[in-house]
């Protein structure tokens, strides 16, 4: 929120300078003011105005929360909001947690953004751009900005009203909620018009704006969707709106056609490949990871992303979501359902009745578990001061230690650093005895200071990489029963971690496929609407799993130097079909008599 004000702070004092002066001081316009013919007839302030469409496009990292925490990907250390909606209490008067972990990924907010676009692309011919190119450039951008905008607006609700004109005092504000099958029509359409208009690069002041390759990207996950269970099946047969959620006729094939086509699009760019795609012998391949992630800028891997400058983002994620030893929070824990699904490094299935492998759960996984999980024995940074006389060597600590008391004749429990009762931000620790790594910046502290925290990270939020691209591509051919083309496309993307090629054909392919796409982007704000598009709610959501790490007292009263670890249930959580679909808020239905709920609510 800070963040904001100063760049509505910084954007009015622009404006404001850019507002002639007038000998007459009652002639003077406000400061706070600008016309429509102020706005409209300068280029730069019509710049400004779409970087503030930018701003207001969501994303998880500024405010350190993530869908993970809603799905079967992560815990959120009890927060109420998160437990009631994976226990599907949802209502159309409050949408526990989607609203909280969310920065502008609301109803109103999206079609704020939506009215924004409406309004520059409204007054696009009227703007004196210097050129041709800076018009079809701002043109392309504004028409990703709201493609964009109704592809999350779809993903969550499915089929809405498409307003493609601005309101004013006099209109007739109610509209229907148009078919999902328009929604995806109209966004694909949009992605195509942005797509003719926009660079392949923008480089110096432009970079993170939209380019080409991000108009294609987002087609292609559109039509990923598109294509996908949840909109070419009935999931919900008593809802007498059917085409509002899906498909109601055609040919699905030609569906996964026109998804395997627009993933290969952006492939035949030519533009991206995978960050170190081909790792020597030697490498640190979990170092690479890391590497990839930590970067503050673009890389070969990335089609677009959001940056911050690190030493003005408030960006909470690292603060977040760090180990609380070090004075983190614990927001986004892992927990033991995302960690048994990384394979062993043979590309085995990880198994907790082969007793070598559960004695020592955390021995020759995949190499991305290295990367982004921190467990017990995990070598981080170097502790505060305050924890460094308990650690000198930096190693994460979930344990919790059988010590002897030979006063008492009984055994005392230490707490391993990290844990709810180590002494340090006890109150924010995980639960599920894991830590999120990815994204997490070693070279910044965590502590938080009031007014500004020595926490605050600056790396970007990627929300198009070209590994998601591969993985598109793969699972449209998997449909399409192209199994060896899709194996070679999941196979580039296995290969830069370190794991051996997949030889699976049919359903044991898809099986490897969704446990592939599930470890590769975990974290990324896919696996929230993967479980749904694929129609496995049921799956996903059920009694997960946390870390038992016990240093068991021995026979001779000495403590074990090596855990026991277990995973154990600590949470229920449950499934409803109506979680499918996200409930319009009732303000908006009351606003608009034309809105037709969603099922369920």
């Amino acid at each position: 929120m800070k963040r904001l004000k100063s760049v509505l702070l910084l954007l009015s004092v622009t404006l404001a300078i850019t507002i002639s002066c007038s000998d007459d001081f009652l002639e003077t316009k406000p400061l706070t003011e600008v016309s429509e013919v102020d706005l409209w007839g300068d280029p730069a302030l019509v710049r400004s105005f779409v970087n503030n469409i930018y701003l207001n496009i969501p994303e998880p990292f500024l405010r350190g929360r993530l869908s993970s925490n809603v799905v079967d990907e992560a815990d959120y250390r009890g927060n109420t909001g998160a437990l009631n909606f994976n226990n599907g209490v949802i209502t159309q008067d409050q949408t526990p947690a989607w609203i909280s972990m969310y920065y502008n990924k609301t109803w109103e907010d999206l079609y704020k953004n939506v009215r924004n676009c409406n309004t520059v692309l409204e007054n696009i011919e009227n703007i004196p751009f210097e050129n041709a190119e800076l018009k079809d450039k701002t043109e392309g951008e504004v028409r990703f900005l709201r493609a964009y905008s109704y592809h999350e607006l779809v993903a969550a609700w499915g089929g809405v009203p498409l307003i493609t004109e601005v309101y004013g005092l006099g209109s007739d504000f109610e509209a229907p909620r148009d078919s999902y099958e328009d929604c995806i029509n109209f966004i694909v359409s949009e992605c195509d018009l942005a797509a003719n208009l926009l660079p392949e690069v923008q480089d110096g002041a432009d970079i993170g704006r939209a380019t080409k390759g991000g108009a294609l990207a987002l087609k292609s996950r559109v039509l990923l969707y598109a294509a996908s269970e949840l909109h070419n099946s009935t999931v919900l047969p008593s809802f007498t709106h059917p085409e509002l959620l899906g498909y109601q006729g055609g040919d699905r094939g030609s569906r996964w056609t026109a998804a395997k086509n627009a993933a290969k699009e952006v492939i035949d760019l030519g533009l991206y490949s995978l960050y170190k795609a081909d790792p020597a012998p030697g490498d640190s391949i979990a170092q690479n990871i890391k590497e990839y992630f930590l970067t503050p800028g673009y890389t070969e891997e990335d089609i677009w992303l959001k940056p911050f400058l690190e030493e003005k983002s408030e960006q909470y994620l690292g603060l977040y979501g760090g180990p609380n030893g070090y004075h983190g929070w614990g927001v986004n824990a892992p927990i033991g359902d995302i960690v048994d699904a990384y394979e062993m490094a043979d590309g085995s299935k990880f198994d907790w009745t082969d007793p070598v492998q559960a004695s020592m759960p955390y021995e020759n996984r995949d190499q991305r578990f290295y990367a982004h999980i921190f467990y017990e024995g995990a070598k981080w940074r170097k502790r505060p001061e305050d924890a460094i006389g308990r650690d000198p060597d930096g190693v994460i600590q979930v344990g919790t230690y059988e010590v002897w008391n030979n006063e008492t004749s009984e055994i005392d429990l230490r707490f391993g650093l990290d844990t709810r009762s180590g002494g340090i931000e006890e109150w924010n620790g995980s639960y599920t005895g894991y830590y999120l790594r990815k994204f997490i910046d070693p070279a910044k502290d965590l502590t938080f200071i009031e007014g500004g925290g020595v926490g605050f990270q600056g790396i970007p939020y990627r929300y198009f990489r070209y590994a998601e691209i591969l993985l598109n591509y793969a699972e449209a051919c998997i449909a399409l029963g192209q199994d060896a083309e899709a194996r070679q496309y999941i196979n580039m993307v296995r290969r830069r971690a370190g794991q051996p090629d997949l030889t699976e054909s049919g359903d044991d392919l898809i099986e490897r496929y969704r446990n592939e796409r599930r470890i590769e982007l975990s974290f990324e704000e896919h696996r929230i609407h993967d479980v749904r598009r694929w129609a496995i709610g049921p799956e996903a959501y059920h009694p997960v799993l946390r870390a038992k790490v016990i240093y068991e007292l021995l026979p001779d009263k000495t403590t074990a130097t090596v855990p026991t670890i277990t995973h154990e249930v600590f949470q229920e959580r449950s499934w409803v079909d109506k979680a499918y679909f996200m409930p319009i808020p009732r303000d908006e239905i009351s606003k608009n008599s034309l809105l037709v709920q969603n099922p369920g609510y």
